[in-house]
């Protein structure tokens, strides 16, 4: 039966990714992720796993790869300026298709910042952090509950998609405290193997999923991983036609399973003139404006992306002839891709950068200013 258990954002990120069948864990400790760290230690030997503090960011990044090329599924967790340090081997696993999951517990920045408060500081980080076109999942927590699923759902996506995960949250949700409810039993996706011999094995097939098959190493199979372009068999190349036909199946891999893996929330948007659109810890708060907001007559609505990327724009779109507000915990990440979806003059920001939570009551001050003029 389902167990119902009061719970931290952290420790369920870190409870699901356990259920997901977690076995490597490489990181360093960082405020304000390090919970997830700490249960990872305790709990992954006593089912066969592995935890490892690594010597710093970079090289916890560069574990978590090796350890998935075996086979294992692994995890590693960080805030702001370790998330900086992971982005050039976050580039060598998108490049070379090994699943990971990646949490990132954001605080503001830059630098150092304010450790231990709450900020959404590292959004478009998360899409073009590391160099080079490439694809991206990134998905972002507002509740407990949604911490452990939504880690389970990263797992999965990793591996049958061949792909880093971002688990983008934030200190808000990471540290909130609430009834989380834990399923008996989860959906586990687990990799494609290869169903040819190990001289009839292409690593890098280009197929019709577009998605390769993936060996483990150890099973027998040998090939070459490198963070170079490379051909099907996996070898370095410098010919246009090869690199080209590689790197268009890589930033197009996910385009056939958008609509598996790009997830939001709709709420009163039927009639809405205005629409709040906020994710993670702020649309806790926003929700709770619009519901304020329509006991005064006033026509709002509510839309949370809940996958960060690849961004819901074809939902979003549907809205483009209404008014949009977007409060964030930062100076102003994710509203230029909602601007570039639906326009600059239909969008106003409401931005909080003080290191403190944006509250209901000054989200429904700024839907109220808003409204004057819709």
């Amino acid at each position: 039966m389902s167990k119902a258990r009061l719970m931290q954002g952290n420790e369920a990120c870190a409870e699901g990714a356990l259920a997901a069948g977690v076995k490597f864990y490489a990181g360093y400790p960082i405020t304000p992720s390090t919970e997830i760290a700490e249960i990872m230690a305790e709990k992954l030997p006593l089912i066969g796993g592995t935890f490892i503090q690594m010597e710093d960011e970079i090289g916890s990044m560069a574990a978590i790869i090796g350890a998935s090329l075996t086979g294992a599924k692994a995890l590693t967790a960080t805030s702001g300026p370790g998330f900086s340090l992971k982005q050039e081997n976050l580039g060598f696993a998108i490049a070379t298709e090994v699943p990971c999951v990646l949490v990132n517990v954001q605080r503001a920045g830059p630098s150092t910042g304010l450790p231990t408060s709450p900020a959404q500081a590292d959004v478009m980080q998360a899409r073009w952090g590391t160099h080079g076109d490439h694809p991206i999942i990134a998905l972002c927590p507002s509740s407990v509950q949604e911490c452990y699923e939504l880690t389970v759902k990263a797992f999965n996506f990793a591996e049958e998609f061949r792909q880093p995960v971002i688990m983008l949250m934030d200190e808000v949700v990471g540290h909130l405290r609430e009834k989380v409810v834990l399923p008996e039993s989860v959906e586990i996706v687990g990799r494609k193997k290869p169903s040819v011999s190990p001289d009839e094995y292409i690593p890098y097939e280009n197929n019709e999923s577009r998605i390769p098959a993936m060996a483990n190493f150890g099973d027998g199979y040998r090939y070459h991983v490198t963070g170079l372009t490379h051909g099907e068999n996996g070898l370095p190349t410098g010919k246009p036609a090869v690199a080209e036909k590689y790197l268009e199946r890589l930033m197009r891999k996910l385009d056939p399973y958008l609509d598996r893996i790009q997830r939001y929330e709709e709420i009163l948007l039927e009639d809405a003139e205005l629409i709040v659109v906020a994710y993670g810890g702020p649309a806790r708060s926003a929700l709770e404006a619009v519901h304020a907001a329509r006991s005064e007559g006033l026509n709002v609505g509510f839309f949370r992306p809940i996958t960060i990327w690849p961004f819901p724009q074809d939902a979003l779109e549907r809205y483009a002839d209404r008014r949009f507000l977007v409060p964030e915990m930062n100076s102003g990440q994710l509203v230029g891709e909602i601007e570039r979806v639906v326009g600059r003059r239909q969008v106003e920001r409401f931005n909080r950068i003080d290191g403190e939570l944006i509250t209901p009551d000054q989200i429904l001050t700024r839907i109220q200013e808003v409204m004057i003029h819709v």
